[in-house]
């Protein structure tokens, strides 16, 4: 009798794979609520990265407890706890990759947050200085060494050229520029500017933008520059957000 109920316990199967589904499910949760917090205002945005930081860790052990859990459980097939460790496994490494990802990409981009098309002229802010309260980061453009991290890393990241009159492209800019989500600050047709606002949907983070559209020989020309209101490096959003308005203009 005691030797049936010991063969019993022994195949009864582990309950790691499950154990490693609900860690994985709850880090998930913890990561997605790292930017969330910080766009909600719950923390500041370096909180938010440590947050996402023990998050990944926390993602990394639910992958190794739910990976033990199927190991153990090889030897006899459960359906459900089968499907519950891939799970945990997935949801897991989807925890730790999606941190480690971003910390790689911007490992591979220079540390700067002021992008512009015009690094001898940039375009100046005027209208949305007011909004930008206790924004750490300056308007005053860096000079000649934040010009050249940028050539560097943004080779393509130069003014467009548009073959019409400068009210039609000032209309397309504006129309492209509300498509996009951001919020128009000012729109000045005679001079030639737009100020707006970008906020990112993760952490929340504002960055500024003019556009400056002014009279050229072949038509008109076109030149932004995006800023990050804090943090050091914008890990490429400046440069993807110019690059992807260009690219539609």
């Amino acid at each position: 009798m005691k030797k049936n109920e010991s063969l019993q316990k022994q195949e009864r199967p582990s309950q790691l794979p499950l154990y490693g589904f609900v860690i994985a499910i709850s880090f998930l949760f913890i990561i997605v609520l790292a930017g969330l917090g910080s766009r909600w205002e719950w923390w500041g945005f370096r909180t938010g990265f440590s947050i996402l930081e023990y998050g990944a860790y926390g993602g990394l052990g639910a992958a190794l407890v739910s990976l033990i859990g199927l190991a153990m459980n090889s030897k006899h097939f459960h359906r459900q706890l089968f499907f519950m460790g891939i799970s945990g496994l997935l949801l897991g490494l989807l925890t730790v990759g999606v941190p480690w990802s971003w910390w790689k990409f911007a490992k591979g981009v220079p540390p700067i947050h002021d992008i512009t098309t015009d690094t001898r002229n940039p375009p100046v802010f005027e209208s949305i200085l007011p909004l930008r309260g206790d924004a750490s980061n300056p308007v005053a453009y860096g000079g000649p060494e934040i010009a050249k991290l940028q050539k560097s890393a943004y080779p393509d990241i130069v003014p467009a050229i548009l073959l019409v009159s400068k009210e039609e492209a000032f209309q397309r800019a504006l129309v492209l520029a509300q498509a996009m989500g951001w919020k128009i600050v000012d729109a000045d047709l005679n001079r030639g500017r737009i100020e707006a606002t970008d906020t990112t949907f993760w952490f929340g983070f504002k960055d500024d933008i003019v556009i400056r559209i002014s009279p050229h020989e072949e038509g008109t020309l076109v030149n932004l520059r995006s800023v990050s209101r804090v943090g050091r490096s914008d890990v490429g959003t400046n440069a993807m957000r110019i690059r992807k308005f260009l690219n539609q203009l």
